[in-house]
């Protein structure tokens, strides 16, 4: 990439503020041709050429001063606030530009890249031998903004859009003169600067008020980091959903869903939760309704074999006359009875209300995270479950005597069952056991809650509209990030008894502890008015760390450690199809046709430097895969070439491809 030549500054007029580019447009649009050509991404059209997330074209709305945008895609969880930290180090490195700005849609993600500059600092200066200045503008504490623009080494300001895009008093004093700042304007001053910006989640920063605001900063260009861009601008980096998992950089996805059914001819309650395999003949664990000497008629998990009467079991409940266990098929994870009837793992049927379902969920998310925390206790790493609710009141009531809402007290009844049924389970010796009997039910739940004036929990208000519909709408939220983020580190120690959280679903992007292993959501399945099924999974998808705080990243065993598991309300086919559907829309701008006009100017790595696919190497590589069967009559790629790609066993190329082998088929990939 050509830098372009050196400007000097002269500091006594203008201080540290960062050196112009001194590039035309069209060195800047080869640079970053070039950059996306070694990427294979889509070349720009243009500097100001912008388009939606579909292809179409989009008027930019950026005045003169904010008109070099470009975009980092990054799918959530793989480190995308690191990646823009190393970014500011090597931008200073390489340009020696020191003032950047990182601009941001809400206190969660504020409070977030606070925290990740803080633990981050002490790894950097090892790498970089030098520390950045940050901190986070306050519209009543200016005098950080004269060490911003004043001191020579890396300085970054953390900003909240609402501070300069919002109309209220404390909002308009950025571009005030104003009397205890020497009756000069603080935006002024700021750009003086030329800042970098560094916009975190751009997406839900296109308010008509927000861009017209950026340009103000007179930035000397601005980079947008997000998963999921709304308009894209010149795409220079790109990681999305497929790359993160084929590169091991996030956790696998697992989904244990709940489906209704009712059995015709019978109102037998059922619910078969799973089925266990061993050396011995397959167990199902079955609740059923059960009858209590008392008369009373209570709801109980029990483990049935072939051969068992439910009406025996039951106590003698007429409901399940006919009910014996025919066969426990853990193939097809079903049971059937001699009536004809059969059930399958994750169906209830008959008589499910909606706190039935809801205690279903939560057992099953207990049970999922005892799985999980016995088998990886001795791999040091602390399992986390995160429940996301949408009213505060069902977990912590304050008309009740203990204060516990219905949630709270259905998890400690659960949690009470399932524990001592681990417990007995374990052998003496396990050090498992002992951690496990040592946390009491009351003591491993905790919620974090938006507080009110009087320090008590509720509910957030909830935006309704734009970008951030459905997020938290209310200052009393930043008690709750202070509470997430920076209980972050204290959550992942055993010595800290907290394992279950609840939370309001408003206040998700407060969450992103890489040992959420099981997200259970324990609210209605509207996702098409406030947020999709990937935006919800994306909280649990980090990799998690150890008690010394390594990541569990080797590439041999990632995946069988790192799997987070999703406890949905709603069928297992409904849910994966609306998370696969989220999925493929967030790959839409991947090119699926595999003909010529896809490999045609292409690059590739050789071993003689970048080598450009001509049109006649295009065409060889598309009648190739032709002739193989590898594409459709679509121009898609086929099933075939993934199984013999898998095999080892593709077809060989033409001659003139041959010594390209490896960079074609990275290509076709």
């Amino acid at each position: 990439v050509k830098k372009g030549r050196t400007q000097s500054v002269n500091f006594d007029e203008e201080g540290f503020k960062n050196a112009a580019i001194q590039l035309s447009e069209d060195q800047l649009l080869e640079n970053i041709h070039d950059v996306q050509k070694a990427q294979n991404l889509p070349l720009s059209n243009g500097l100001n050429y912008f388009t939606d997330d579909k292809g179409a074209k989009l008027k930019g709305v950026y005045k003169p001063g904010a008109d070099i945008n470009l975009d980092i895609e990054m799918e959530t969880g793989t480190g995308k606030t690191y990646c823009y930290i190393k970014t500011i180090f090597e931008l200073n490195k390489q340009y020696g530009w020191s003032k950047f700005i990182i601009t941001v849609p809400t206190i969660a993600i504020r409070e977030g890249a606070h925290k990740s500059l803080e633990v981050t600092a002490e790894h950097f200066n090892q790498i970089y031998h030098k520390k950045i200045r940050f901190f986070t503008y306050n519209s009543k504490d200016l005098h950080k903004i004269e060490s911003f623009s004043s001191d020579s080494g890396i300085n970054v300001m953390i900003i909240n859009i609402q501070a300069f895009n919002a109309t209220g008093a404390d909002n308009r004093r950025i571009y005030e003169e104003l009397d205890d700042f020497q009756s000069r304007r603080p935006i002024d001053v700021i750009s003086a600067n030329r800042p970098i910006l560094i916009l975190d989640e751009p997406q839900k920063m296109e308010g008509k008020a927000t861009q017209e605001s950026l340009p103000r900063f007179n930035p000397l260009f601005i980079l947008r980091y997000s998963a999921t861009h709304k308009t894209v601008h010149n795409k220079i980096h790109r990681l999305d959903a497929l790359d993160a998992y084929n590169q091991k950089l996030v956790k696998r996805i697992s989904v244990r869903g709940i489906k209704t059914n009712g059995l015709a001819g019978t109102n037998a309650y059922l619910y078969l939760e799973q089925i266990e395999i061993s050396k011995k003949a397959p167990v199902a664990r079955l609740e059923i309704e059960q009858k209590l000497k008392s008369g009373s008629i209570v709801r109980k998990i029990i483990k049935v074999h072939k051969g068992d009467r439910l009406i025996d079991l039951s106590n003698g409940l007429a409901e399940y006359d006919g009910f014996v266990v025919s066969e426990i098929n853990a193939v097809t994870d079903t049971i059937d009875f001699l009536n004809g009837k059969s059930i399958q793992v994750g169906v209830a049927s008959n008589d499910i209300t909606e706190e039935a379902m809801r205690r279903i969920q939560i057992r099953d998310t207990i049970k999922t995270h005892l799985d999980k925390e016995r088998r990886l206790f001795a791999k040091g790493i602390k399992v986390l479950s995160l429940f996301f609710i949408d009213s505060v009141v069902k977990y912590r009531d304050y008309s009740q005597e203990d204060e516990k809402g219905e949630y709270a007290r259905a998890f400690e009844e659960e949690y009470e069952i399932l524990k001592l049924e681990f417990l007995s389970e374990l052998p003496e010796t396990d050090p498992y056991k002992k951690y496990l009997a040592n946390i009491s039910n009351n003591n491993t739940h905790e919620g974090y809650f938006a507080i009110d004036k009087n320090r008590k929990q509720v509910d957030p208000k909830v935006k309704t509209r734009g970008e951030e519909r459905g997020l938290a709408n209310d200052e009393g939220a930043t008690a709750a990030y202070d509470l997430i983020l920076k209980n972050k580190e204290q959550l992942l120690s055993f010595s800290e008894p907290k394992r279950f959280i609840f939370s309001h679903s408003a206040l998700r992007e407060g969450w992103d502890n890489p040992n959420v292993f099981v997200i259970c959501m324990l609210k209605h399945a509207d996702y098409d008015n406030v947020v999709s099924r990937r935006q919800e999974v994306g909280r649990g998808l980090r990799i998690a760390v150890n008690q010394n705080g390594e990541r569990q990243d080797h590439p041999a065993t990632v995946h069988e450690t790192n799997i987070l598991t999703v406890v949905a309300n709603e069928s297992f086919g409904d849910f994966v199809k609306g998370l696969q559907s989220d999925i493929a829309e967030s790959l839409s701008a991947r090119p699926k046709k595999a003909d010529k006009s896809y490999f045609v100017n292409k690059v590739i790595k050789t071993d003689d430097g970048d080598l450009v696919i001509s049109d006649d190497m295009a065409k060889a590589i598309e009648r190739y895969l032709i002739k193989n069967d590898y594409t459709d009559d679509n121009e898609e790629i086929t099933d075939l070439y993934h199984k013999e790609l898998k095999a080892g066993e593709l077809g060989k190329l033409p001659e003139s491809l041959a010594p390209f082998t490896d960079q074609v088929i990275e290509l076709i990939d």
